[in-house]
């Protein structure tokens, strides 16, 4: 088993329709604004950013996001990542009574030294620190979707 692979998925279920979660969903350039835990997106190009997260635990994530789909037909925002995560982030967004469902699936390898080499004892604590991570957004989205 590889202690630095690791697949998360997650269930957002959102107070607005689905065009209006997957227009704020493809501003990462606002998540900071609604996403405690992203403190820093920087755009590089109209494709690509640099993100810095930082969750629960005392350390730094920082990687380059590159879209490579964007169908807001079908609901999917999907991103390839590099940098101390390597791997794929997808948003699906879909409609659900009178809201939305946004489910992210995330696959990645993690890349940054001091995660690598605390792969085995810390495993449990960094799928915390994501869990905690992805409560705090869905928290933070539903409420600016229902403040704008």
């Amino acid at each position: 088993m590889d202690w630095t692979h690791y697949r998360f998925h997650s269930r957002w279920a959102l107070p607005a329709p689905p065009a209006r979660v997957y227009e704020a969903l493809g501003r990462p350039e606002d998540y900071p604004r609604w996403w405690p835990q992203v403190r820093e997106v920087g755009r590089v190009d109209d494709t690509t950013g640099v993100v810095r997260v930082r969750s629960a635990l005392p350390y730094d994530l920082t990687f380059t996001v590159r879209v490579v789909r964007g169908d807001s037909a079908a609901g999917v925002l999907e991103v390839a990542l590099s940098g101390d995560l390597d791997g794929w982030a997808r948003w699906t967004v879909t409609a659900e009574g009178s809201g939305a469902v946004a489910r992210y699936d995330q696959e990645v390898r993690v890349d940054k030294p001091l995660l690598r080499r605390l792969a085995v004892p810390g495993r449990p604590l960094f799928r915390l620190n994501h869990r905690l991570m992805m409560r705090a957004g869905r928290r933070g989205l539903a409420a600016y979707l229902e403040a704008v």
